[in-house]
């Protein structure tokens, strides 16, 4: 199944989930180069609610560049396979080597702003990640170990820490939202 299939597919859990849909849908139907960089406006982004076992936990690291605790992701750099990508980045942004996804259903969808900022001396204008979240799940047990060049902290917080640490009033409602659908998804 394709991306814009799963996303044509996915039960919007709330307003924000639902408008949001709508405008990831907009931008992969009349954009082009959406899964790359080179779309300056909005361009794919996987990111993971990366939890233990139990579902009590889970795994934040503190961005550089947004100077917040953070889950972990990153930009799609022209990969489809939005599941692998945020795999991918929650290895490398946290030094597990084992995560797996709980499925490969979509857990969240969200359109996040970026402000314009200097990354490897050069500015990056303002633009939109069309975001997809993955529920993964890895050992709380295992070595973490931070990716200098993005973050420079990586721990375990348990899931109403994770919101309270965060430092950015719009990525807190993200978070909580993550958390309750977390809670009716253990249900």
């Amino acid at each position: 199944m394709t991306l814009y299939e799963q996303l044509k597919n996915y039960k919007p859990y709330n307003e924000q989930e639902e408008r949001d849909k709508e405008a990831m849908l907009w931008f992969m139907k009349h954009s082009e180069n959406v899964f790359t960089r080179d779309n300056t406006i909005a361009h794919f982004t996987a990111s993971s609610w990366l939890v233990n076992k139990d579902r009590t936990k889970v795994v934040m690291v503190y961005h550089n560049l947004y100077d917040s605790w953070a889950w972990t992701g990153g930009h799609a750099d022209g990969e489809e396979d939005l599941l692998h990508v945020a795999v991918k980045e929650a290895k490398e942004e946290t030094g597990l080597k084992n995560v797996t996804p709980v499925n490969s259903d979509i857990f969240s969808v969200e359109m996040l702003t970026v402000d314009g900022h200097i990354k490897r001396d050069s500015y990056v204008s303002s633009h939109l990640h069309i975001n997809v979240t993955f529920l993964l799940e890895a050992n709380e047990k295992e070595d973490l170990s931070v990716k200098p060049d993005e973050n420079s902290g990586v721990r375990w917080f348990t899931l109403e820490d994770a919101v309270t640490a965060c430092s950015e009033p719009w990525m807190k409602q993200i978070y909580q939202k993550l958390n309750e659908k977390l809670k009716k998804y253990s249900d």
